[in-house]
């Protein structure tokens, strides 16, 4: 089999890719985009048991020969997690593993820098030291910029709002300095508001379906007068999987649609969707801490690099993510619609 021209001409096999938070919402679409790839040879690793298929894709899949998973905390199983890697040598790790939500991440802050930053301080150093690695894609974040006003590009510099927005800049610059003074082989990603069916149930799209089919009353943050940039978590993927395979190792890539969106006109096209009156479904509620006004990003550095576009409009992603939920309400009625911080 001819290797990826990323990897090289050693004919060793398949390359392993390790996916670290494979049982997130981003990560799961990402091993499921790379199970249609036969080059690849793919590990998951994420903190908790492996999901149901309600939240995995890949799990609808007849053939999983080339997919192994393991259960492994990055802030208490580090040792086992080294060894796996040491092991297994990958030749590429994604790293979608973090505590991502924004508002919980002011009352333990600690938290959030602890998995973001410290832990991955002690990952990165162990593995600038062993020579299998050829790729490391590093997932961050937008909210790194604070509010996005005007053409922001990959240029800009960070101004975080929130701890959680910190602690991913922080893991930022980290990761500058291990490719300056090592040379190690990082990646970097930023993409906007991810979306679409299997995403984590109290996220506003898939909540407001929810509750919409359940009579219940949709609360906006700010009246949802707050802009993202809402882009199908498959779009996400196929630009992470080009960024890795095609992109320049030491650069940063953003991947965002052509324009952003208020939440509120999201909700009220979910309400389309399902035949629901907006104006008594929905109610404006105060604003969250740290809440930036805006998300839109510049994403042309891919599109003109990688050839990458995004293809699944708000529309018929929306529709997705309805359809998702009302043939599995019964399943999704059976479980939590907040969520649950765990350190």
């Amino acid at each position: 089999m001819t290797q990826p021209a990323w990897y090289g001409d050693i004919a060793v096999g398949p390359p392993t890719i390790v996916v670290l938070g494979a049982n997130s919402f981003s990560g799961q679409d990402f091993v499921d985009l790379l199970l249609d790839r036969p080059e690849y040879r793919v590990i998951g690793v994420s903190r908790s048991p492996e999901r149901s298929g309600l939240f995995l894709k890949y799990r609808s899949r007849r053939d999983l020969s080339r997919y192994q998973y393991h259960a492994l905390d990055l802030n208490r199983d580090m040792d086992a997690m080294l060894d796996l890697f040491d092991q297994e040598r990958p030749a590429a790790i994604v790293n979608f593993a973090a505590q991502s939500e924004v508002a919980p991440s002011w009352e333990h802050p600690e938290h959030w820098f602890q998995t973001n930053t410290v832990a991955l301080a002690r990952l990165v150093n162990h593995l600038r030291r062993r020579d299998y690695l050829r790729r490391y894609l590093h997932v961050s974040s937008p909210e790194v910029y604070g509010t996005c006003v005007g053409r922001i590009t990959e240029t800009a510099p960070i101004n975080p709002s929130t701890p959680y927005a910190a602690s991913k800049g922080a893991a930022d610059l980290l990761l500058e300095t291990y490719r300056k003074q090592f040379q190690f082989p990082v990646l970097t990603v930023r993409a906007t508001n991810v979306y679409g069916a299997r995403q984590q149930l109290f996220k506003i799209i898939p909540r407001s379906a929810i509750y919409l089919m359940l009579g219940k009353t949709v609360e906006l943050h700010g009246g949802g007068h707050a802009v993202k940039s809402y882009i199908h978590i498959r779009d996400v993927s196929t630009g992470e999987l080009a960024i890795l395979e095609q992109g320049r190792v030491g650069e940063l890539y953003h991947l965002s649609p052509d324009a952003g969106v208020s939440v509120k006109e999201v909700v009220f096209q979910v309400c389309q969707t399902l035949g629901v009156d907006f104006a008594t479904a929905t109610r404006a509620v105060d604003e969250r801490p740290g809440q930036d006004a805006a998300y839109v990003i510049d994403s042309s550095k891919a599109r003109s690099e990688l050839g990458w576009r995004s293809t699944v409009s708000l529309q018929d992603g929306l529709a997705e993510v309805v359809n998702w939920v009302r043939d599995n309400l019964d399943e999704i009625r059976r479980q939590s619609l907040t969520y649950d911080h765990r350190p």
